[in-house]
């Protein structure tokens, strides 16, 4: 089985409340893609960041957590294996990226119920608990 590798981040803005960032492509997620060879996994997470949002972000220390799965292309199967950081932008002035349809800021609740895998949204729930933790 072929095995592709992605990085990403859960990226959220702290205002009056924590906000995070959704992506809609097919499904809404976060921002992440392909890890380029010689890339480490937190720079790829920090470009895809910026160019499917405009935003930097800084990455928390001690926050990555892995979503392993596979799915079938042209008749092959794949894994694919995304690493998730957790991203604090400084800024919600985020932009659409021609990959995506839209984007939305959301409190936490709201984002849970959005992102479409069970996977992404218990990234999402222990991404919470880790800045609820941090504060």
């Amino acid at each position: 089985m072929k095995m592709e590798r992605s990085a990403g981040a859960v990226v959220f803005y702290r205002g009056a409340q924590i906000e995070y960032l959704l992506l809609l492509s097919t499904r809404w997620g976060f921002p992440k893609g392909h890890i380029e060879p010689g890339e480490s996994e937190r720079a790829a997470a920090l470009r895809e960041v910026g160019e499917e949002t405009g935003l930097r972000v800084a990455l928390l220390d001690g926050f990555r957590r892995v979503d392993t799965y596979s799915f079938v292309r042209h008749d092959e199967r794949v894994g694919k294996q995304s690493v998730y950081f957790l991203g604090q932008a400084q800024t919600r002035a985020a932009c659409l990226s021609g990959e995506h349809n839209d984007l939305l800021w959301l409190s936490f609740d709201d984002a849970v119920a959005r992102v479409d895998f069970a996977r992404g949204k218990e990234i999402l729930r222990q991404a919470n608990e880790f800045l609820m933790r941090e504060t």
